[in-house]
């Protein structure tokens, strides 16, 4: 038996939409205007239709085993063995999450707010702050990002309102003249980052006290912050038009510089530096309990917390080589991470859900 722990829907619910803005809100505008150009919009409404079906997967899949996590109904549908290597998969998926997370979180800080800081500091920092709130536990966090949304919220609406006077609608013309590849590279590029990922949630549920609840906040959590992404990604088209939004890698940072208003408010990109930090943390959080409680529950540990400070140092060692540039990282992000993301956001659990209603009435038993 594992630690009881409860969070109600509605925390599940926050943390699921801070999970999926995440990185997304800076980096997606720049990778859906290269593929659709002034159609951005396109693929990422697409994307948001297709991510109610996942979710619906990935509910479905606990819903047949309402008090086990992912690990442990991996175990009880292939056996021992082939559930473990599996488990470790997920494990691995989740660390490698974490550690571009961190980078990411890095190389924004150096290239756009603090050049003359060296990356590793930044690393180590935000790594500390990470592990003491996995050492606090899923409850603390659950509340913490609870006390965070409403700042969550006003930081969104400040980003949305202010650049309206700089809104171009011709930005978006003409519309519908993109390909169908090109759309379909974008749909990908969206689900991948925002609603994939979100399978490190099966190891968070059952601590929610699985339920029609915790369903429905699955998917109300992943549409709000779905619909927050294509909110800025429609607005960076039509603030900066879709070759500049293409050409930034941090796109709507870009779009809250060229907000101003004289002699009142000025410099309210940190408003969009601030609101990435709040959703980047709890991103990386999520992907770190999951990694450390399925680890535990591999190793029969009674407790994760214990392997925190290992796992701390390893998380930062690992991000300082995990990608060696910046072209790197965009060339993994588009080449590896896709296929990677959709193997274990869609395929697996397809095939743990088929298995599973294969071999329900030997697995009720």
């Amino acid at each position: 038996m594992h630690q009881k722990v409860v969070i109600s829907a509605r925390q599940f619910c926050i943390l699921v939409m801070l999970n999926t803005i995440g990185t997304t809100i800076l980096i997606v505008p720049s990778g859906l205007a290269a593929e659709a150009k002034q159609d951005a919009w396109i693929p990422a409404i697409l994307a948001i239709c297709i991510g109610l079906l996942v979710i619906g997967l990935h509910n479905a899949l606990g819903n047949l085993f309402p008090e086990m996590t992912f690990v442990e109904y991996c175990k009880k549908i292939l056996g021992k063995w082939a559930g473990s290597i599996l488990s470790i998969g997920l494990i691995y998926f989740s660390f490698i999450g974490a550690s571009t997370l961190v980078w990411v979180m890095g190389n924004f800080l150096v290239s756009q707010i603090m050049p003359e800081t060296p990356t590793d500091v930044i690393y180590i920092f935000f790594v500390v702050v990470v592990v003491y709130g996995l050492r606090l536990g899923l409850e603390p966090i659950a509340r913490c990002a609870e006390i965070f949304l409403p700042w969550v919220i006003l930081f969104f609406l400040l980003l949305v309102v202010l650049p309206i006077p700089e809104v171009d609608s011709k930005n978006l013309q003409p519309m519908f003249d993109t390909e169908p590849i090109p759309i379909i590279k974008g749909t990908l590029s969206f689900i991948c980052v925002a609603t994939m990922p979100l399978i490190v949630f099966q190891m968070i549920v059952p601590y929610g006290k699985r339920s029609k609840q915790t369903n429905r906040a699955f998917y109300i959590g992943n549409i709000t912050g779905s619909f927050i992404l294509l909110a800025i990604t429609l607005l960076t088209i039509l603030v900066l038009g879709a070759e500049l939004t293409a050409r930034n890698i941090f796109p709507s940072f870009v779009l809250a510089k060229k907000v101003t208003i004289t002699g009142f408010l000025e410099r309210i990109e940190v408003i969009m530096a601030l609101l990435w930090f709040i959703t980047i943390y709890f991103k990386t959080t999520s992907y770190c309990y999951a990694c450390l409680k399925g680890l535990s529950q591999l190793l029969s540990l009674k407790e994760y917390r214990i392997l925190t400070l290992p796992f701390g140092m390893s998380l930062i060692a690992f991000s300082m080589i995990v990608y060696p540039d910046v072209v790197y990282a965009g060339e993994w992000d588009t080449k590896t991470w896709i296929p990677y993301s959709l193997t274990y956001g869609l395929v697996i659990p397809l095939l743990l859900y088929i298995v599973a209603l294969v071999r329900r009435k030997k697995l009720v038993r």
